[in-house]
C-alpha cells in the first residue's frame, strides 16, 4: 500500500439512514475501524470484534489509555499495559494504526496549552504507537499527522489534529450543568497558529477521493457545555472557511471524547455536501447514566453503550457506509452516504 498526496472537488448526493442487525462485514474497497476512551486495565471485547469488519486502518481517537498523572512512569507503564493486551496485539499485526490523544492517554483532565508535562508525555505517545526515533513528529511540537492510502480505485486521506497540544485553557461556566462556556471576540485557539498553517496545507495540496479529519472532540455538537470545537466558534468558522475556501470535497469528521456514539450532519454554506461529525466513544466504557442533550445537528439516536466506528468505502458509487458496532458485531446504528465523483 502506498501512501501519495490526493485530490478534492464536490457534488451532493442521496442519503440512507437504517438501523441493522447485520453481523457481517459486507464488500467494501476499503474499510476503516475507530474508537476512543479504552481503559486499560478494563476488559476490551472489541477487538477481535472490530477485525471481523477486515479493517484496512485503525484509528485511536483519543483517550487511548486512561492515565491522568504527572508522573511519566505510570504513564509508561499504562501505555505498556495496553500494548501488552493480547487482542490488541493481534489486531497491530495485521492492521496499521494512527491515533491523536485526547485528555487522559495527554495527562491531565480537559488539559490543553498549560500542561506543563506535554513535551514529555508526546514521547509516550509516539513510543506507543512505534514511531521512529528519527521522525520528524519527535521534534515537532504536537502529534497531529497524515497519511494517504492509495488503493487500485482511488485514495483516502487521514488527517490526524491535535487538540491539546496548542489548545487555550477553557472558559469556565458558572451555570449549573454546563463545565465551559463559548470565547468571544475571536479569543483562544484549539490548533495553535503552527498547526492551523499545517493544515491549511494538507488541505491545499490534497488530490484524494476522501478526507477524513480526526479530531479528539467533537467539532459539531456544541450545546452540552462539556469539551466541544463549539467553545472556540471563530475556530469552527475557520475550518469551514478552509474547507470552502480550498474547494475541499467530501470530508468527514471523526471525534471522540464523550463516551456516546452519534451523528452529526451540518449543511455549509458553501460546501456542496453536509459535514458529517461521527463520534464514537467509548471501547471500554459510556455514558450508561445518559437521559438527553440537545444537539441541533444530530441525526439518528445517540447510543450509550460501550461501541466502536466502522466506515466502509465504495469507490465505484463514492459511497460512504458509517456504523456504530457494539457487543458482537452488531450495527446498532448506520448512516449512508453517496458523494460527489470528480
Amino acid at each position: 500500500m502506498r501512501y501519495i498526496d490526493s485530490f478534492l472537488v464536490m457534488f451532493f448526493c442521496v442519503i440512507q439512514f437504517t438501523f441493522s442487525q447485520d453481523k457481517t462485514a459486507s464488500s467494501s474497497d476499503f474499510v476503516i475501524g475507530f474508537g476512543s476512551c479504552n481503559k486499560q486495565n478494563s476488559p476490551q471485547p472489541f477487538w477481535n470484534e472490530i477485525l471481523k469488519n477486515t479493517p484496512n486502518l485503525f484509528i485511536w481517537g483519543g483517550d487511548n489509555i486512561y492515565a491522568d498523572s504527572d508522573d511519566m512512569s505510570k504513564i509508561e507503564s499504562d501505555y505498556t499495559i495496553q500494548n501488552s493486551n493480547p487482542d490488541y496485539q493481534k489486531l497491530k499485526k495485521v492492521v496499521p494504526v494512527m491515533a491523536t490523544w485526547d485528555d487522559h492517554d495527554y495527562g491531565k483532565n480537559d488539559a490543553g496549552v498549560e500542561w506543563n508535562k506535554k513535551e514529555e508525555s508526546q514521547q509516550l505517545f509516539l513510543d506507543f504507537l512505534e514511531v521512529g526515533k528519527d521522525d520528524p513528529l519527535r521534534v515537532q511540537d504536537g502529534i497531529y499527522t497524515s497519511r494517504v492510502f492509495e488503493i487500485e480505485k482511488g485514495s483516502i486521506k487521514v488527517i490526524v489534529l491535535d487538540t491539546r497540544y496548542f489548545r487555550s485553557a477553557l472558559r469556565k461556566s458558572t451555570e449549573e450543568g454546563r463545565r465551559y462556556e463559548p470565547y468571544e471576540n475571536n479569543e483562544g485557539t484549539v490548533l495553535g497558529e503552527a498547526q492551523w498553517k499545517w493544515f491549511e496545507k494538507e488541505l491545499a495540496s490534497n488530490y484524494s477521493d476522501f478526507v477524513l479529519i480526526v479530531s479528539s472532540i467533537q467539532f459539531l455538537s456544541s450545546e452540552h457545555g462539556f469539551e466541544t470545537w463549539g467553545n472556540f466558534p471563530h475556530e469552527v468558522k475557520r475550518l469551514n472557511d478552509m474547507l470552502i475556501n480550498n474547494g475541499v470535497r467530501n470530508a468527514i469528521i471523526l471525534s471522540g471524547d464523550r463516551h456516546i456514539s452519534e451523528f452529526s450532519m451540518n449543511k455549509v454554506k458553501g460546501l456542496k455536501y453536509p459535514l458529517i461529525d461521527f463520534t464514537s466513544s467509548g471501547l471500554t466504557h459510556s455514558y450508561a447514566e445518559y437521559k438527553g442533550e440537545s444537539n441541533k445537528y444530530r441525526i439518528g439516536r445517540v447510543i450509550s453503550t460501550p461501541s466502536f466506528g466502522v466506515l466502509k468505502f465504495d469507490l465505484d458509487s463514492y459511497t460512504v457506509t458509517m456504523q456504530i458496532r457494539g457487543k458482537n458485531n452488531i450495527v446498532l446504528q448506520e448512516y449512508k452516504r453517496q458523494y460527489p465523483k470528480k
